[in-house]
């Protein structure tokens, strides 16, 4: 464990882990909160039982269906730094205005690590990915919403093929960075 630049010293910093499926969100949002200290969340285990049953039948979901879904993690955004505590969360926020749900009021205590990755190593990953009620069929879907994040959003650019080590470093060395201006 490292003396945590999520919770040390000024207000608490949440990091959303964000990419398409397969990117890596899961993963490196686990090796982040691990490292950290700190409380994890799996964006997906907030999806509606609809929404989920949608996407393991192979149908997108809609801006409909997301929306109560970015709610719902943006009132676990809001439960951490009301309790003055960081947190870690892995949500595809494929969308500039989906990660504006999950930012808005809080721009200085919630950053983006953004996940960079091309569509041959998600599809790759999504290949060999099981027990997830996401099929691989819908990644042309998650790219055709992608919008990746702007500079304006102040994200963490990590390449999705680093190790994870190397990520979890580079992330860590962002933030240390961005706590000190």
């Amino acid at each position: 464990m490292t003396d945590s630049p999520i919770e040390h010293g000024a207000s608490p910093l949440v990091l959303v882990v964000m990419g398409p499926a397969g990117s890596g969100k899961s993963t490196l949002g686990l090796a982040l909160a691990t490292e950290l200290d700190v409380a994890f969340l799996e964006g997906d285990a907030l999806h509606s039982p609809e929404s989920v049953a949608k996407m393991r039948a192979g149908e997108p979901l809609t801006d409909d269906d997301r929306w109560p879904w970015l709610e719902r993690v943006r009132s676990w955004i809001d439960a951490r730094l009301a309790a003055g505590e960081g947190g870690v969360v892995a949500c595809s926020v494929l969308r500039r205005a989906y990660r504006d749900v999950l930012v808005d009021g809080h721009e200085d205590q919630v950053r983006l690590v953004a996940l960079e990755v091309d569509r041959a190593l998600l599809a790759e990953r999504l290949a060999g990915r099981r027990g997830h009620f996401l099929p691989p069929s819908l990644l042309d879907s998650q790219l055709a919403t992608f919008e990746p994040a702007t500079d304006e959003e102040r994200p963490i650019r990590i390449p999705a093929g680093w190790p994870v080590s190397r990520a979890v470093k580079a992330v860590l060395r962002a933030v240390d960075a961005t706590r000190l201006q």
